[in-house]
């Protein structure tokens, strides 16, 4: 019998079953996205948010959702528009004429799972209605404080390409999510067995075919596990050492706060829980560097000109930092 090469300090095991039913639920209908399930589910585990990004028609909206139906979890969806008002979203005072006073009606926030559909295609007092609710899980409606449920959690999607009608999320709000994940294309291969499954489901809608793995007691205590996670010194130095060269490079114009670096070390810890490990590995740091970093960063205009991206910086950055042993 082959000898373990090392034993968990932490029991993961509870944990790795939950990710490998997750991940085969999801699976069934999301075909070559095994990297975007993952972050998902390290974002679950890091109790953050995610934006998720790309062209229409890559399933960003159907991932979400089927995120939400593989936990056990109360799920809203809230499409976004230009004539969305702060109260659409968060609730509002309504008076109750039977008792003579105003009673608070709950907005659609008031959730476990808050999907965000096309999250910039609404003006900046919308964007703005969410800065409390993402960083804090409350909402204050007219000097009233009402807490939210956990877990809690807003999966936004946006467009990259269409830029009619929308508004540039605000950097404080773009800050609050953990993730900044960008879908692209499938390749040929995976194109062929998208269609097939579409074909094989003969119009019965993908959600059905997925059934709750994971409870929202289960979240809880996993996400204690991972807090868990060991996480050597000098492995935090280095994540230091990322995240204050961004604030140094010459590309940037913008780079990352502390909320980054917090940002990084829980993914980090998340990611390793994910894959079995009770320790933070250098290449799991690096896994999450640009996920967490590429909208926190902003490029310095002469750098857009020449064409650079975000993940280009981040990964010159990555690449320039001696790896600790």
């Amino acid at each position: 019998m082959e000898e373990k090469l090392f034993e968990n300090r932490v029991d993961l095991s509870a944990l790795n079953t939950s990710v490998q039913q997750i991940r085969s639920e999801i699976g069934k209908i999301i075909i070559g996205q095994q990297h975007l399930v993952d972050l998902l589910i390290t974002a679950v585990l890091a109790d953050g948010h995610v934006l998720i990004e790309g062209v229409p028609g890559v399933a960003k909206t159907l991932t979400a959702k089927l995120l939400a139906k593989v936990m056990d979890v109360k799920f809203s969806r809230i499409q976004f528009t230009p004539d969305l008002m702060p109260s659409d979203v968060l609730g509002t005072l309504v008076f109750n004429a039977k008792k003579s006073e105003f009673e608070f009606k709950a907005g659609p926030v008031f959730s476990n799972i808050v999907l965000i559909d096309e999250i910039n295609r609404a003006p900046a007092k919308t964007q703005a209605a969410l800065f409390e609710v993402m960083e804090e899980r409350q909402v204050t409606v007219d000097g009233t404080t009402y807490a939210l449920g956990q877990p809690y959690m807003v999966v936004a999607t946006q467009n990259p390409i269409e830029h009619e009608g929308t508004y540039r999320l605000p950097e404080a709000q773009l800050d609050r999510f953990l993730f900044k994940i960008v879908v692209t294309y499938p390749n040929l291969e995976q194109e062929v067995a998208i269609i097939s499954g579409h074909h094989q489901r003969q119009g019965h809608a993908p959600v059905e075919e997925v059934k709750p793995v994971l409870s929202a007691k289960q979240i809880k205590e996993y996400r204690q596990a991972v807090q868990q996670v060991h996480v050597e010194a000098n492995l935090v130095s280095y994540i230091a050492q990322i995240v204050h060269e961004t604030r140094n490079n010459p590309s940037l114009f913008l780079g990352g706060s502390p909320r980054a670096s917090v940002a990084l070390l829980n993914c980090a810890k998340a990611y390793a829980a994910i894959n079995g490990r009770d320790f933070v590995t250098p290449e799991d740091i690096k896994v999450v560097a640009a996920p967490v970093l590429r909208h926190r960063i902003m490029l310095t205009p002469d750098k857009e000109m020449e064409g650079a991206t975000p993940d280009d910086v981040i990964k010159q950055i990555v690449d320039k930092i001696e790896v600790p042993r």
